[in-house]
This record gives structure tokens, C-alpha cells and sequence, in this order.
């Protein structure tokens, strides 16, 4: 097998045996990223020197015994939304294109103290705001499965790059589905952790009640290693908890005997794809085949979660994005006479409309008068939606249902219709709403060979069970296993 395509799972028993250089194996990724990232524009930057640099060093201290781990010499993406010290951060952004940080993120730093070598930062939609890459100030990012349409949003260019092998996994971000959706779309594997499991230090806020990292990779098993090593506490955020972490390669197992999944009635939604109904019903009856007990349940809030996903995500987004006003750091507006005039310019000229329209929604849902109609009824509607996942809990292990309504979209099918756009979030946007972790996995390809993904979805801090139904489905199909022409 050629080295681009190997797991990170593969990868890392050649490196630990000594058989595979992680030099060698770095070079062969960053010889295919300059042959293929033209077409498919999944990396802002390649830190082709850097890389070679880490995965020198990496070579050097397995040889002389020092082995980290698991991802010790294994290149990866990260997404251009975790600052990287002395390494452009522009989280899709005009407003950020220049700008250096002086630190990293917990989970850039994690990711290095765990050897791992990053090959450069990941496209994305402009402040994570998209379903589809397309609001990028540095172009869309393409779909390797067909090149006309998009990979998903946020983390487009991540799940791109992992499916076209173009690094063996990278880290993305999930605020409504930012991991999920394109991981479905682009047929791999994507993975939300519960809310406070992952630290949000130097991850670049959008909406910081709903933002959390994850992986994307290529296997289940691959998430698992990722996840136990970004996973943890951290001081420098209070809102990540402080409970153990455990070793996430331990819930691997082969058949789902024993589990309770349920089935929420409200994800098949009216108007969904009949490649993607009949390929989750078929990944449902393929899971009780492993000796799931399936039954229905409903989540009878489900219907109000992108209303209140919309009215919540754009408040905290118009609060997070008041920093960028040309006084701090990143883009200043030229030729501007006072004070006002500057911060007016700067905000215009430095933010993509989509990022303009959730700020706009967000301060207005915010502002005197509306913030009871508004943002106050959106936060009781969330603990009603969250209430009806606690309250299926009681009764099943699981819940799986479609991770999207619908295959991949054509690039530029919906950029003029936001409504359109933002239903695209429909069915990932619950489990951020609850806090929730989840993970989609490939669950079969619709009729013009799309990938279709499935999701499971469990308690808070129950990563276990969500990787152990994921993994056991995955190990029985093979859906996961095709990889796209590029």
C-alpha cells in the first residue's frame, strides 16, 4: 500500500517496529499534497519545512528509544481555527490572513507533546460560520469525491484532505455539525466530544457554548487515538472538566450485543434524500444483526433545534467577534480619519457576508427589548431539547439516526439561499445544542457514488459507548475502506 493511504493505526506499528521513517512517510504526504491540493484547496498553509523538521526529530528519538506513542512521527491536518505559535492562524478569514500568534492552542500543543507531526493548517469557512466551505476568504475547498461539489462545512478542508489522503487525520471543529456533516459528506469518520471534554484554549471562538474539537480520520480505531490525545482538563478553560480520560482504544469491540439503541422518529425528516433513508435504515438493521436491541424513540423538541440553534450561535458569535475591530490584532482598514471611521471600515472590509449576517442576527437577538423574545426563549427551548436526550437515555445505550438530510452538494447551490444552507445543520445540530459527543461513520454511497454517513450518539462523557457501536458497525461493512479518485 502506498504510505499516503495507510491508517494512522498502520502507520504507527511500521514506525514503532522501526520499519516505516516517519521522515519518509511525512515527504510522501507533503510530494501528494503539492500534486493534489491545486484542485482540491483543502490546506490555508503547508509547513513543509516545519514538518520534515518534526519528523526528523521524531525519527531521531524513536531510534534512540524514546517513543511517545501512537502518534509519534504521524502527519496530520489541523484546522486553521487553533493557534499555532509563529504559524499563521487565519481561521478562513481576511480579518486574521496575516496574523501570527505568540502561543498554541491545548490542542495544537497536545498534539505536539504526542509527537505527532502537523503538515499545515486545514481550509475552513470564515470563523467556522458554513456548512459547505464556501464563506473561506482563501476559496472553497472541493469535494474529492467530485470536485464541483463541497466537502461540508466547517472543517471542509480537514475531512477533504483526510478522505483524499492528504494527511492521515486531522483535528476539526464542531459547533452545529462542523465535524459530522462534512466528515459524512466526504466519507469518513468525524467525531464531536461531549461539550468539556476537549480544551477550547486557543481554539478561536465562534459560538463558545456549542464550539467543541475532534477528530477526523480515515477508521473509528483512528479517532480513538486521536481522541484520547487531545482529550483532558486543562486550567486555561473552565468550562473543560476535569474527569479521566480513558484510553479510547479499549472500547473497540466487534458486535453490539448487550446495547439498547434507539431510533429518534423526528431525524427522518420530510424532504430527505432516499439514498440516505435507505442506506441509515440499512446500517440500523445491519447494527441489530450485531445484537443491538433497536427501538423507536422520540425527541419530540427536535423540531425547534436549528431555530434555537440560530438565534444562540449568532448571540455568542457577535460577542466573540467584537475583538476584531482594527485595534488589537489582525486587519486595520486603511485611510480611515477617526476612531469610529476605522473600527466601521475594518469590520466592513475584514468579514465575509456570512460572518456579517450571523453578527448582525446575533446583535439584534442581543440588543434591548428583543434579548427576553429572543435569547432568553432560545436558552429554555435548549434545556427542553436537551431534557428529551436525558430523558431517552433512561431507556437506550445508543441513539443513531442520519448524520445529513442529503448527500454532498454542487459548490455555489446554496450560497444564495442562507435558509437553505443552514437546514444542511438539521440533524448535528441537537447533539451541540445538549452537549452531546457523537460521531459519523461512511454507511454506504447514493446512486451517483456519494458517500452517505450515519451517526451514533450517547450520553455526556460517554465517548466509550459511541466509539464501541461506531467501530463494531465499521468492522462488519465496509463502506469506510473505498477511497476517492483524486
Amino acid at each position: 500500500m502506498e504510505l499516503p493511504f495507510l491508517t494512522i493505526k498502520q502507520a504507527s506499528n511500521l514506525i514503532k517496529q522501526k520499519e516505516l521513517s516517519p521522515l519518509e512517510l511525512t515527504k510522501s504526504i507533503l510530494e501528494r499534497i503539492q500534486e493534489k491540493d491545486e484542485r482540491l484547496n483543502t490546506y490555508i498553509t503547508v509547513l513543509s519545512e516545519k514538518a520534515l523538521e518534526s519528523a526528523k526529530k521524531a525519527e531521531e528519538e524513536i531510534s534512540s528509544g524514546n517513543y511517545l506513542g501512537p502518534l509519534h512521527g504521524i502527519p496530520l491536518g489541523l484546522k486553521d481555527i487553533f493557534v499555532t505559535k509563529d504559524i499563521t492562524t487565519t481561521c478562513g478569514s481576511k480579518m486574521l490572513e496575516n496574523f501570527i500568534p505568540p502561543y498554541n492552542a491545548t490542542v495544537t500543543q497536545k498534539l505536539l507533546d504526542s509527537g505527532a507531526v502537523i503538515l499545515g493548517k486545514n481550509n475552513m469557512d470564515e470563523f467556522a460560520m458554513g456548512s459547505s466551505t464556501e464563506t473561506s476568504y482563501f476559496g472553497p475547498t472541493a469535494n474529492p469525491w467530485d470536485l464541483k461539489r463541497v466537502p461540508g462545512g466547517s472543517s471542509g478542508g480537514s475531512a477533504s484532505a483526510t478522505a483524499a489522503s492528504l494527511c492521515l487525520g486531522s483535528v476539526g471543529t464542531d459547533t452545529g455539525g462542523s465535524i459530522r456533516q462534512p466528515a459524512a459528506l466526504c466519507g469518513v469518520v468525524g467525531m464531536k466530544p461531549t461539550y468539556g471534554r476537549v480544551s477550547r484554549f486557543g481554539m478561536i471562538a465562534f459560538a463558545s457554548s456549542l464550539d467543541q474539537a475532534g477528530p477526523l480520520t480515515n477508521t473509528v480505531e483512528d479517532t480513538a487515538i486521536i481522541l484520547s490525545a487531545i482529550s483532558g482538563a486543562d486550567p486555561k478553560d473552565s468550562t473543560c472538566l476535569d474527569i479521566p480520560v480513558p484510553d479510547y482504544t479499549q472500547s473497540l469491540k466487534s458486535d453490539l450485543k448487550g446495547l439498547k439503541i434507539g431510533i429518534p422518529k423526528e431525524y427522518f425528516v420530510e424532504g430527505m434524500d432516499k439514498d440516505v433513508e435507505d442506506a441509515s435504515k440499512k446500517a440500523i438493521s445491519e447494527m441489530e444483526n450485531l445484537g443491538a436491541e433497536i427501538v423507536e424513540i422520540s425527541l419530540p423538541h427536535t423540531q425547534y433545534a436549528v431555530l434555537t440553534y440560530y438565534i444562540i450561535a449568532p448571540s455568542e458569535a457577535s460577542s466573540n467577534l467584537a475583538r476584531y475591530d482594527g485595534v488589537k490584532y489582525g486587519f486595520r482598514a486603511e485611510d480611515t480619519q477617526t476612531l469610529r471611521e476605522m473600527y466601521f471600515k475594518t469590520r466592513a472590509q475584514g468579514f465575509g457576508d456570512e460572518v456579517k449576517r450571523r453578527i448582525m442576527l446575533g446583535t439584534y437577538a442581543l440588543s434591548s427589548g428583543y434579548y427576553d423574545a429572543y435569547y432568553l426563549k432560545a436558552q429554555k427551548v435548549r434545556t427542553l431539547i436537551k431534557n428529551d436526550f436525558d430523558e431517552a437515555f433512561k431507556n437506550v445505550d445508543a441513539i443513531v439516526a442520519p448524520t445529513t438530510p442529503e448527500v454532498a452538494f454542487k459548490i455555489g447551490e446554496k450560497t444564495q439561499d442562507p435558509i437553505k444552507m443552514y437546514l444542511s445543520d438539521v440533524l448535528t445540530i441537537p447533539c451541540n445544542i445538549a452537549g452531546l459527543p457523537g460521531i459519523s461513520i461512511p454507511c454506504g454511497y447514493s446512486s451517483n457514488g456519494l458517500p452517505i454517513g450515519i451517526q451514533v450518539l450517547a450520553k455526556p462523557f460517554d465517548e466509550e459507548t459511541v466509539i464501541h457501536v461506531a467501530h463494531a458497525y465499521e468492522q462488519n461493512t465496509n463502506w469506510g475502506e473505498k477511497r476517492p479518485e483524486v
